[in-house]
């Protein structure tokens, strides 16, 4: 089998957000730390549990991003992936979806694979999109929040349950090839290990400038950043024991909690 794994580079939780003066994009200092997206991991990890029980696998891992991008393609291949792809972009402004899964989707599209997974959203934007668009550029089924997969003995499809509202599962059978993207939870992924890392190190990655490749119009226009208000407030309630229960007892009805 043949798997991609869509993998995105994202800031530490941890790191100071400052928006730029454009509006259009946060600051970095010297201290910004990156990381790879951890719903990303959870798709790099399954991938690895398919090539041990699957023979003659091979896992490939692509990434857009800056030149510092290619940090996650090692950690991948520390975990256990084979090959990565870089597709650099360095104009470090608002890059949709749509931009994004074009830019996979021309790279894939010619490659014969059976399988590609990404993480159901990255952890900075949040959009959920890029593995659907890159699915329905490809023309290829997609199952999005997938918490179980299991291939058929053929090779040919893939059982999978998915999240949906309320705490119930949808069951699928889908050809291959498909698309899934992979909610956290699935698994554990695994930390790298230090004869992988070191062979990561020496690694060359397939780089690809993403002006050659073509993006899909139209895309979504950012108009511009702010970070949220604080607009959580207390109420000090006042009078007696018997007033204040009261008082509480109405709120919460109005609020539909009772």
């Amino acid at each position: 089998m043949k798997l991609l794994v869509c993998i995105k580079q994202v800031m530490e939780s941890a790191s100071q957000l400052k928006i730029h003066s454009d509006g259009k994009r946060l600051c970095t200092f010297e201290s910004t730390r990156y990381e790879m997206n951890p719903y990303d991991e959870s798709a790099v990890e399954e991938a690895i549990l398919i090539k041990e029980t699957v023979d003659n696998t091979h896992i490939d891992v692509i990434t857009v991003g800056p030149s510092h991008a290619e940090d996650v393609l090692r950690r991948a291949l520390g975990m256990g992936a084979d090959d990565g792809i870089h597709i650099i972009d360095n104009s470090n402004d608002f890059c949709p979806p749509i931009r994004i899964a074009s830019w996979i989707s021309a790279f894939a599209k010619d490659r014969a694979y059976d399988l590609i997974l990404t993480g159901i959203m990255s952890n900075d934007e949040m959009n959920a999109q890029t593995g659907p668009m890159i699915a329905r550029i490809l023309g290829w089924p997609c199952a999005t929040a997938v918490i179980k997969e299991d291939l058929s003995s053929d090779r040919k499809s893939i059982a999978i349950q998915r999240e949906i509202e309320g705490g119930a599962r949808d069951v699928f059978d889908i050809s291959l090839p498909c698309v899934l993207t992979i909610q956290t939870g699935i698994n554990t992924p695994r930390y790298p290990s230090l004869s992988k890392v070191l062979r990561a190190k020496k690694k060359t990655f397939t780089t690809i400038e993403a002006s050659q490749l073509e993006t899909l119009r139209p895309e979504a226009v950012l108009d511009r950043l702010v970070l949220p208000q604080k607009t959580a407030q207390g109420i000090v309630l006042e009078g007696s024991a018997l007033d204040k229960s009261q008082t509480l007892l109405d709120i919460l009805e109005s609020k539909g909690l009772l």
